[in-house]
């Protein structure tokens, strides 16, 4: 009944219905932390842009769509939270918080991303999966500071070769794309730790054993013949990483050998930034 009545309540814009959804946040909190996950936001209370100090914004699990151009005033804002939403455009008022560390973009319905993204060069993470990117946008490539990227769960088919610009990035979630080979340019990305790639339809992997960054590499449900070789102690999930890079065989016939273990997901918590 409670979630019923705020969606009802959302589309009202008068003060009255504003304040029960905020439930009277009428001061800045303490933590300069406020979260309005899951309260059937259709439009972001304009109350919330005069917190000028607010560093933590989550507006995950609502029903925006657009932001308004007063969100311009939060210029303290670190993580912001727009994950689970209905954002086809992302709003440029985002790219005007220069301050921000970490930024949550995932289950939306972006099909790019605007060229003012470039202008958040504090940006350490960033979450765009399950989202409708058919390409990874370029502008992302200037973001020199990042160091986790999670774009899987999308249409892609390939990266562009200015990733190895990213010498920060360590970890890049994949899976769940239209991968029929093995990205190239991160072949030329020492300094990755992580590479997911799990659910894609890549048929072959190429040696990942020159990468001295690696730690964890995960190639599952993939129609590979294959298992990336990899570094002595690099961690690799999916079939045949417990034996030898190659499928055993016995009287022609290859014997698949799998993990019991599922790949391990992006953590489930959000970081802080650091």
């Amino acid at each position: 009944m409670g979630n019923s009545l705020k969606a009802i309540v959302a589309f009202v814009p008068s003060k009255e219905c504003q304040k029960y959804l905020l439930e009277d946040l009428e001061e800045m909190p303490v933590d300069k932390t406020v979260d309005l996950s899951g309260r059937q936001l259709r439009r972001l209370p304009l109350h919330i842009c005069s917190f000028r100090e607010l560093v933590k914004l989550y507006l995950s699990d609502n029903n925006l769509n657009h932001l308004p151009p007063e969100l311009e005033q939060l210029q303290n804002l670190q993580i912001l939270a727009l994950d689970f939403n209905n954002f086809k455009v992302l709003p440029l008022v985002v790219c005007t918080l220069k301050q921000l560390c970490i930024l949550y973009l995932g289950n939306n319905k972006l099909c790019s991303l605007p060229l003012g993204l470039r202008l958040l060069q504090n940006l350490k993470t960033l979450w765009i999966e399950s989202n409708c990117l058919q390409y990874l946008p370029e502008v992302v490539c200037e973001l020199s500071l990042l160091k986790t990227l999670h774009a899987g769960s999308n249409a892609l088919r390939g990266l562009p070769t200015q990733l190895r610009c990213l010498q920060e990035l360590r970890t890049i979630w994949l899976s769940g794309n239209l991968l029929s080979d093995f990205p190239p340019v991160l072949l030329d990305m020492p300094f990755l730790e992580v590479i997911d790639v799990d659910r894609n339809s890549i048929r072959f992997f190429p040696s990942l054993a020159h990468l001295p960054g690696l730690k964890l590499v995960i190639y599952d449900h993939n129609p590979c013949r294959n298992a990336p070789k990899v570094a002595k102690g690099v961690r690799r999930v999916g079939r045949w990483s417990e034996e030898t890079p190659e499928p055993r065989k016995r009287s022609g016939a290859v014997i698949e050998i799998t993990l019991d273990e599922k790949p391990s997901p992006p953590p489930a918590a959000k970081p802080e930034p650091e």
